[in-house]
């Protein structure tokens, strides 16, 4: 069950984390790669900053970026900001944000995000939170998917397969991650058909469900493990 107010002490904790980490970082360390395909340490930082004003933009009714064209450009201006300046950007438009957040209004009210896509006001603290945590392992600058907190990965790791739910390409799965609850996902299975179980540790589910890792620690018990489509 979503519970915003839970979810926004858990953005503040990782905010903070992402803050000290952004600290640490200057210019030279901001320019070498980051793990996500063409992107430096300091594209994931732009892009956090940016994400946060986006989200604001949510909050307050208004279209999350102005065009496609409009948020890659911002976050290509940001990327090469001094050390300083872009972490006094990611500081104060998490600041911005967080100031929305704690004076939302109706949490039940339908918001629209990118492409089109609505939820419910208060799934944005945790959207957010996904940005955050993940986004600081894509830095590449020590943070593990083993290190985040158990509570955020189940969480992530439901949403993920929610989102692969009634998906054509995806078979049926039954995901069952080592001391953590079961999770279906995929398409409906056929009459006679029996979900692929896949089974690893929660942070090797994680990786492979938002595509941060190869599935080499998982196993599968009915057939191989399926490419995921783009989230």
């Amino acid at each position: 069950m979503t519970d915003p107010v839970r979810d926004l002490t858990r953005l503040d904790e990782a905010t903070a984390r992402l803050l000290t980490v952004a600290g640490t970082l200057d210019d030279a360390a901001l320019a070498e790669p980051s793990r996500l395909p063409g992107w430096t340490r300091g594209h994931v930082l732009s892009h956090l900053a940016r994400n946060a004003d986006a989200l604001l933009n949510v909050v307050a009714g208004r279209p999350m970026y102005a065009s496609p064209e409009a948020r890659d450009a911002d976050i290509e201006a940001g990327a090469t900001l001094p050390a300083e300046a872009l972490a006094e950007e990611v500081r104060l438009s998490a600041a911005r944000l967080a100031a929305a957040l704690a004076e939302p209004g109706d949490w039940e009210r339908v918001v629209e995000l990118r492409n089109g896509v609505t939820d419910r006001l208060a799934r944005v603290p945790f959207r957010r939170l996904v940005e955050v945590e993940l986004h600081q392992v894509d830095l590449g600058a020590g943070r593990e998917l083993e290190d985040l907190p158990a509570e955020f990965t189940d969480a992530e790791n439901a949403f993920l397969a929610d989102r692969f739910t009634g998906h054509p390409d995806v078979p049926p799965l039954l995901l069952r991650p080592a001391g953590s609850p079961a999770l279906t996902s995929g398409r409906a299975a056929a009459p006679g058909e029996e979900p692929l179980t896949v089974t690893g540790t929660p942070a090797d589910l994680l990786g492979w469900l938002a595509g941060r890792r190869a599935p080499d620690g998982l196993k599968t018990d009915g057939g191989p493990l399926p490419a995921l489509p783009p989230l």
